[in-house]
């Protein structure tokens, strides 16, 4: 994983703030590693950081994880039958492709279509504040194996 540039460690630190969060390293290393590879589960990230920084603990990761998913700087996202994934792209509900051998996870921006529906026909009493949708399927190379 690449250091950051001067710009994108100033936006970083910009964010952590701006929701309350002090800056730390650990902190900037899981922004930074979620910035260049979305979709990563908490192993992934605890190795990119470990490659940034050296000795962090796998707790240490989970913590901030677990922290900016509560302060939405992240997204936990959690494919059926898959370790959950973090990402930095939030608050637009977007929607995901994953690939059900290799696990490689990529963005839908929008469903179109009459199915599926992404409005309940009763709420039950809840309030609904967002739809999930994840397709299940082969990326291209696992296709083409």
């Amino acid at each position: 994983m690449s250091t950051p540039t001067t710009p994108d460690r100033a936006r970083m630190r910009e964010q952590l703030r701006s929701t309350g969060l002090r800056v730390t390293a650990p902190r900037l290393a899981v922004l930074a590693l979620l910035g260049e590879h979305p979709h990563s589960t908490a192993d992934q990230v605890a190795g990119g950081v470990r490659e940034l920084l050296g000795s962090v603990s796998t707790q240490a990761v989970y913590d901030v994880l677990n922290v900016f998913t509560a302060t939405n700087l992240v997204r936990r996202i959690e494919p059926a039958g898959s370790p959950a994934r973090y990402e930095t792209r939030t608050g637009d509900n977007h929607h995901h492709l994953v690939c059900r051998q290799c696990g490689r996870t990529e963005d839908v921006d929008c469903v179109i279509g009459p199915a599926p529906c992404l409005t309940p026909d009763h709420t039950a009493g809840y309030v609904v504040d967002e739809a999930e949708v994840v397709f299940w399927g082969l990326c291209p190379a696992c296709a083409s194996e």
